[in-house]
C-alpha cells in the first residue's frame, strides 16, 4: 500500500484498544488502522515493539527498530511523543500525532487533517 494515496495506515499506541493512552517511548504495541476513502477500518493487526523509554533514558537502536515496524504507516497516533522520536518518525515519512482520547475520535481528526493537507494537491 502506498502511504501517499487515499488509502493509508495509522499506527495507534493503546494499551486497551479503545483509547490512545500510550507515550511513544513506553508503548509495547501499535494497533493498525486502515483509512480508505475517508473511512476507518481496524485491520486486526497488532505490531509489538520494544518500549524504548526507561527512567528517562532512551534506547536509540530500539527506537529506530520500532519506527521501522510502522514505516508503512502515514501517521503514528500517540498520547505523547518526544522530540527525538518525532524527528525520527518524520525522517521516515511518518507524521506523529499527539491526540490522546478515544481511538475512533482521534482517527477522525487525522482523517480531517489529511483531507485538508491534500485538498489543493488534487486540483493541481
Amino acid at each position: 500500500m502506498d502511504k501517499y494515496t487515499d488509502s493509508y495506515l495509522i499506527a495507534a499506541a493503546s494499551s486497551d484498544g479503545i483509547v490512545v493512552n500510550q507515550h511513544f517511548g513506553r508503548a509495547d504495541r501499535f494497533l493498525i488502522y486502515k483509512v480508505c476513502d475517508g473511512k476507518m477500518y481496524f485491520t486486526d493487526e497488532v505490531r509489538y515493539v520494544e518500549p524504548v523509554c526507561s527512567g528517562g533514558d532512551h534506547n536509540e537502536e530500539a527506537m529506530y527498530r520500532n519506527i521501522e515496524k510502522i514505516s508503512d504507516c502515514r501517521y503514528v497516533l500517540v498520547s505523547r511523543i518526544g522530540q527525538r522520536a518525532a524527528d525520527m518518525a518524520e525522517q521516515n515519512g511518518i507524521v506523529p500525532m499527539e491526540l490522546p482520547g478515544m481511538i475512533e475520535e482521534s482517527v477522525k481528526k487525522i482523517i480531517s487533517y489529511n483531507q485538508i493537507q491534500h485538498l489543493f494537491e488534487r486540483k493541481i
